[in-house]
């Protein structure tokens, strides 16, 4: 190499969120609490949903807000929605295997509404039997995950996270946290693992798309400079 001669840097790597001041770690919190809060959010709209129709049974001692949920749903949800929607991205880097399919927040915001009228479906459709509802919302979840998503990894994500979901539900429900009225899965309904994996797919998306605007913005800050 010639004296006095400067190596080029290289490229800058995308890393998490938005300002290229704050550190990784503080990016990765900042995404991760975007993600926490539109779980709470989610989790009150669709519990209430549920409620409503006497889906799900709460004991009144433990009615705690204004949308008939109890206090723990929320956070329980908007906690398992952060690890999914930064799961996804980071199991699409390990494999190295970038999701770029339909990667807009139009087509996220079209996931959302999808997997609120498949929640909506199971509270308000009535079927002549559960299992007939089941193989519904069955359908119309793996349409969802064509639809948005189709990657394998997004698949076995949402399969394995969706049967944990059920597992501990079944859990809640055998030790009398809540009940289920009718229930022909054991103690929940058989739809269940459906909502599950629906919700997963859709935090998985949204996920994904917050790791990619990252990227996008810090890319166009680095061309700045």
């Amino acid at each position: 190499m010639v004296e006095g001669e400067t190596k080029s840097p290289g490229p800058k790597k995308c890393g998490p969120y938005i300002s290229s001041i704050t550190s990784q770690s503080v990016n990765l919190m900042i995404r991760g609490v975007v993600l926490f809060f539109i779980g709470v959010f989610l989790s009150l709209v669709l519990n209430l949903l549920q409620i409503q129709r006497n889906v799900t049974l709460f004991p009144p001692d433990v009615i705690a807000s204004i949308f008939s949920s109890a206090w723990w749903v929320p956070p329980c949800c908007g906690t398992a929605s952060a690890v999914i929607g930064l799961l996804y991205p980071c199991i699409d880097r390990h494999l190295g295997e970038p999701h770029k399919f339909k990667r807009e927040w139009s087509s996220v915001m079209r996931c959302v509404a999808v997997f609120v009228g498949i929640n909506h479906a199971s509270a308000k459709v009535d079927f002549d039997n559960n299992i007939q509802l089941s193989l519904t919302l069955a359908a119309l979840s793996i349409g969802l995950w064509w639809t948005f998503d189709r990657s394998r990894s997004g698949f076995g994500l949402g399969v394995g996270i969706a049967f944990l979901a059920t597992v501990v539900t079944q859990l809640l429900v055998y030790n009398g946290v809540y009940q289920y009225t009718s229930p022909d899965f054991l103690y929940v309904r058989s739809w269940l693992p459906c909502i599950f994996f629906a919700g997963v797919i859709t935090m998985g998306n949204i996920g994904r798309q917050l790791a990619m605007y990252e990227c996008k913005v810090i890319a166009e800050k680095s061309h700045q400079e």
